[in-house]
């Protein structure tokens, strides 16, 4: 395509600077081009933690975040997504040790599902047993953060590793870890969608209920 091409697909255009929500500092994320403020709005945008910090040894986490509303040359985000880098976790792996994880989604104060994996690494071979006690712990300490924090809470947990360290100090009892990490954390739904869920399923129970004439 021509630079006269490119020039005229740009006229009537304007960029938005896309800023990291208030707990991240309202940080930079970059930019983004649109003819109307309407079409930046859905857009998502991956960064690293980093990236946001200036710390390059947080390279190995990912964050993504959603725009969710824009003003007059910014746009704004929220977050939706926290993930370890693969080769960060597989460089984790040692053979003969285990790999214990967990997929469990929870509720925050302020009635936001989110779901949250953590990721164990032990020292060397751990058996079924311990391994299940591990994984216990890791359910008890994920759902006991979520019901004691709002999402915004819970998120900064994860990112600044409290969460990963607390679940580190109990299941090492059971068993030696080289290393606990959260390898993801996602946002799955917010309040209005889950009481629209809500609704929609007392709607649902309401007509199966049977009315004798």
């Amino acid at each position: 395509m021509s630079e006269r091409s490119v020039s005229r697909q740009r006229q009537g255009k304007r960029w938005y600077t896309v800023l990291a929500p208030e707990q991240f500092d309202r940080a930079e994320l970059g930019e983004t081009m649109a003819e109307e403020p309407e079409q930046v709005v859905g857009r998502t945008v991956e960064t690293t933690l980093g990236e946001i910090t200036g710390d390059q040894g947080q390279d190995n986490i990912k964050l993504i975040f959603k725009i969710t509303d824009v003003g007059s040359d910014a746009a704004y985000t929220e977050f939706i997504q926290h993930e370890l880098t693969r080769d960060y976790l597989r460089s984790m792996v040692r053979r003969g040790a285990s790999k214990v994880d967990l997929h469990i989604t929870v509720r925050t104060t302020d009635d936001y599902r989110v779901r949250v994996s953590p990721v164990a690494f032990t020292t060397k071979k751990a058996d079924r047993s311990q391994e299940q006690a591990i994984r216990q712990i890791m359910i008890d300490l994920v759902e006991e953060a979520a019901e004691e924090r709002a999402f915004a809470e819970l998120v900064d947990s994860v990112v600044e590793g409290r969460l990963s360290s607390a679940i580190y100090g109990e299941a090492k009892t059971i068993y030696p870890l080289r290393r606990v990490e959260v390898q993801k954390l996602s946002l799955e739904a917010r309040p209005e969608e889950i009481a629209a869920e809500e609704e929609a399923s007392v709607d649902v129970a309401d007509d199966d209920v049977a009315v004798d004439e």
